[in-house]
């Protein structure tokens, strides 16, 4: 068992929340129980994310897609009033990461990402991404190993050099740093979404581009937090799937 102000005050600490402008409030989102026996975690705020991860037993829930974005309206409607019964119901935390869960050199979506696919960081991509090397491999391997991580098929724009070196990650809606990853000699960009631009840009840039999906590719980041939790408090976790094709 633990407080749960303290393992909001560890986890705030651990991403450094107060370096990263966000597009809505970081951390904790919704208070629950004082004390926490069990975590539970997932992508993105929804009901249905909510219902399953109290029906784990959790009385704390970590996201990477919290609740409120200073992008929507400032109203309790249908879909708010429901997320917020189903977390009041349970008595259940939410804890939400945006930026500075991308961000982080050891538990980041981009990190995680990036090490799982055989890429060795070296240094920031876009300020919330990595950049880094791997041994040669054709570009059909690389996609193989983005199809074997994600568990679905990827995006593909095959417009860079056959074999790969160099590689750029930026996770979720990262396909806009496509130029960016173009001028800073990377051969290919691996990302969760594409724009309508792309295509053209990567060929014109000599540089491929391949999209595993924006909720795919930002599993890793909140299971990497909760374990990271978990071994800190002693708590068990669990990683609540909610599958979005997108």
């Amino acid at each position: 068992m633990a407080r749960r102000d303290e393992i909001v005050a560890f986890a705030d600490g651990l991403l450094e929340v107060e370096k990263w402008p966000e597009f809505g409030p970081v951390g904790l989102q919704v208070v629950g129980a004082d004390e926490v026996t069990r975590i539970a975690c997932g992508v993105s705020a929804s009901l249905e994310l909510f219902e399953r991860a109290a029906e784990t037993g959790a009385e704390l829930l970590v996201v990477h897609h919290g609740l409120f974005w200073r992008s929507e309206p400032l109203a309790v409607d249908r879909r708010l009033r429901g997320r917020l019964a189903a977390l009041f119901r349970a008595d259940m935390t939410l804890l939400a990461y945006h930026l500075a869960l991308d961000a982080h050199p050891e538990v980041g979506n981009n990190v995680q990402l990036a090490r799982r696919l055989g890429i060795e960081p070296d240094r920031p991509f876009a300020g919330i991404g990595v950049g880094g090397s791997l041994s040669p491999v054709p570009l059909t391997e690389l996609v193989e190993r983005v199809r074997s991580v994600t568990g679905r098929e990827p995006f593909v724009f095959a417009e860079g050099p056959a074999e790969v070196t160099r590689v750029a990650v930026l996770t979720g809606a990262g396909g806009y740093e496509l130029i960016g990853a173009g001028r800073e000699a990377y051969d290919c960009l691996v990302t969760g979404e594409p724009e309508e631009p792309s295509l053209q840009a990567a060929r014109e840039l000599g540089i491929s581009l391949i999209a595993g999906g924006h909720h795919a590719t930002e599993r890793l980041g909140v299971q990497a937090l909760a374990e990271r939790i978990g071994a800190e408090f002693g708590l068990p976790w669990e990683f609540v799937e909610v599958e979005n094709p997108v």
